[in-house]
Protein backbone atom coordinates (compact mmCIF):
# COMPACT_ATOMS: atom_id res chain seq x y z
CA UNK A 1 0.00 0.00 0.00
CA UNK A 2 0.93 3.45 -0.74
CA UNK A 3 2.27 5.38 2.16
CA UNK A 4 -0.86 7.38 2.85
CA UNK A 5 0.78 10.36 4.44
CA UNK A 6 3.82 11.01 1.38
CA UNK A 7 0.77 11.11 -0.97
CA UNK A 8 -1.41 13.28 1.38
CA UNK A 9 1.36 15.78 1.76
CA UNK A 10 1.89 15.83 -2.24
CA UNK A 11 -1.82 16.67 -2.04
CA UNK A 12 -2.05 19.42 0.05
CA UNK A 13 1.51 20.20 -2.15
CA UNK A 14 -0.85 21.13 -4.61
CA UNK A 15 -3.90 23.28 -2.52
CA UNK A 16 -0.74 25.12 -1.89
CA UNK A 17 0.60 25.58 -5.20
CA UNK A 18 -3.06 25.70 -7.42
CA UNK A 19 -5.00 28.63 -7.40
CA UNK A 20 -8.54 27.74 -7.21
CA UNK A 21 -8.21 23.94 -6.52
CA UNK A 22 -11.04 22.37 -4.93
CA UNK A 23 -10.33 18.84 -4.36
CA UNK A 24 -7.68 16.54 -4.97
CA UNK A 25 -7.84 12.37 -5.24
CA UNK A 26 -5.30 9.57 -6.03
CA UNK A 27 -6.67 6.27 -6.61
CA UNK A 28 -6.10 2.92 -7.66
CA UNK A 29 -6.74 2.56 -11.57
CA UNK A 30 -9.11 0.11 -10.36
CA UNK A 31 -11.21 2.92 -8.51
CA UNK A 32 -10.16 2.10 -4.93
CA UNK A 33 -8.85 6.00 -2.93
CA UNK A 34 -5.34 6.09 -1.46
CA UNK A 35 -5.72 9.46 -0.06
CA UNK A 36 -7.66 12.50 -0.77
CA UNK A 37 -7.98 16.31 0.38
CA UNK A 38 -11.29 17.78 -0.37
CA UNK A 39 -14.14 17.98 2.51
CA UNK A 40 -17.18 18.15 0.13
CA UNK A 41 -16.21 15.24 -1.71
CA UNK A 42 -17.33 11.72 -2.05
CA UNK A 43 -13.81 10.13 -2.35
CA UNK A 44 -15.11 6.66 -3.49
CA UNK A 45 -17.69 7.63 -5.60
CA UNK A 46 -15.11 10.10 -7.57
CA UNK A 47 -12.88 6.98 -7.86
CA UNK A 48 -14.56 5.14 -9.11
CA UNK A 49 -16.17 7.27 -11.80
CA UNK A 50 -12.27 8.19 -12.75
CA UNK A 51 -11.99 5.10 -13.10
CA UNK A 52 -14.16 4.21 -15.21
CA UNK A 53 -13.29 7.49 -16.87
CA UNK A 54 -9.86 6.04 -17.18
CA UNK A 55 -10.92 2.81 -18.91
CA UNK A 56 -12.63 5.05 -21.41
CA UNK A 57 -9.53 7.21 -22.23
CA UNK A 58 -7.21 4.83 -22.23
CA UNK A 59 -8.93 2.87 -24.87
CA UNK A 60 -9.34 6.30 -26.78
CA UNK A 61 -6.10 6.69 -27.04
CA UNK A 62 -4.95 3.10 -28.00
CA UNK A 63 -7.79 3.21 -30.63
CA UNK A 64 -6.66 6.47 -32.10
CA UNK A 65 -3.08 5.60 -32.27
CA UNK A 66 -1.87 8.09 -29.44
CA UNK A 67 -0.04 5.56 -27.32
CA UNK A 68 -0.91 5.26 -23.52
CA UNK A 69 -2.85 7.22 -21.50
CA UNK A 70 -1.36 10.25 -19.72
CA UNK A 71 -4.29 13.19 -18.93
CA UNK A 72 -7.93 13.57 -18.99
CA UNK A 73 -8.98 17.13 -18.76
CA UNK A 74 -13.44 17.54 -18.59
CA UNK A 75 -14.51 21.75 -18.37
CA UNK A 76 -17.85 21.71 -16.94
CA UNK A 77 -19.91 24.85 -16.24
CA UNK A 78 -18.03 25.54 -12.83
CA UNK A 79 -14.41 24.45 -13.35
CA UNK A 80 -12.42 21.29 -14.14
CA UNK A 81 -11.80 17.65 -13.79
CA UNK A 82 -8.52 16.15 -14.56
CA UNK A 83 -6.92 12.96 -14.39
CA UNK A 84 -3.50 12.24 -14.95
CA UNK A 85 -1.80 8.98 -14.88
CA UNK A 86 0.07 8.60 -11.45
CA UNK A 87 2.38 5.61 -12.51
CA UNK A 88 1.10 2.07 -13.53
CA UNK A 89 -1.21 1.83 -10.75
CA UNK A 90 -2.58 4.83 -9.71
CA UNK A 91 -3.95 8.20 -11.35
CA UNK A 92 -4.54 11.72 -9.83
CA UNK A 93 -7.56 13.47 -10.43
CA UNK A 94 -7.76 17.08 -9.43
CA UNK A 95 -10.83 19.54 -9.37
CA UNK A 96 -10.40 23.60 -10.08
CA UNK A 97 -13.09 26.12 -10.39
CA UNK A 98 -13.26 28.39 -13.61
CA UNK A 99 -10.74 30.55 -13.01
CA UNK A 100 -7.81 27.84 -12.92
CA UNK A 101 -4.78 28.63 -14.70
CA UNK A 102 -5.31 25.41 -16.86
CA UNK A 103 -1.20 25.44 -18.14
CA UNK A 104 -0.89 25.61 -14.27
CA UNK A 105 -2.71 22.82 -13.63
CA UNK A 106 -1.19 21.07 -16.09
CA UNK A 107 2.10 21.73 -14.72
CA UNK A 108 2.10 20.68 -11.09
CA UNK A 109 0.17 17.91 -11.78
CA UNK A 110 2.30 16.00 -13.84
CA UNK A 111 4.78 17.08 -11.40
CA UNK A 112 3.24 15.64 -8.44
CA UNK A 113 2.22 12.60 -10.58
CA UNK A 114 5.89 11.51 -11.30
CA UNK A 115 6.60 12.35 -7.63
CA UNK A 116 2.85 9.94 -6.88
CA UNK A 117 4.16 7.59 -9.59
CA UNK A 118 7.71 7.29 -7.70
CA UNK A 119 6.31 6.60 -4.35
CA UNK A 120 3.97 3.77 -5.89
CA UNK A 121 7.20 1.93 -7.95
CA UNK A 122 9.00 2.05 -4.41
CA UNK A 123 5.98 0.27 -2.67
CA UNK A 124 5.77 -2.26 -5.10
CA UNK A 125 9.42 -2.56 -4.84
CA UNK A 126 8.79 -3.74 -1.06
CA UNK A 127 5.86 -5.58 -2.12
CA UNK A 128 6.31 -9.55 -1.02
CA UNK A 129 6.05 -11.70 -4.26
Amino acid sequence: MLPEAEVQAELQGLRARIPHLTGSLVATIDGLVVAHDASALEAESVAALTAAALGVGSRLTEATGQGAFRELITRGERGYTATYAAGAYTVLTLLAGSQANVGRLHLEARRAGARIAALADADLDRAPL
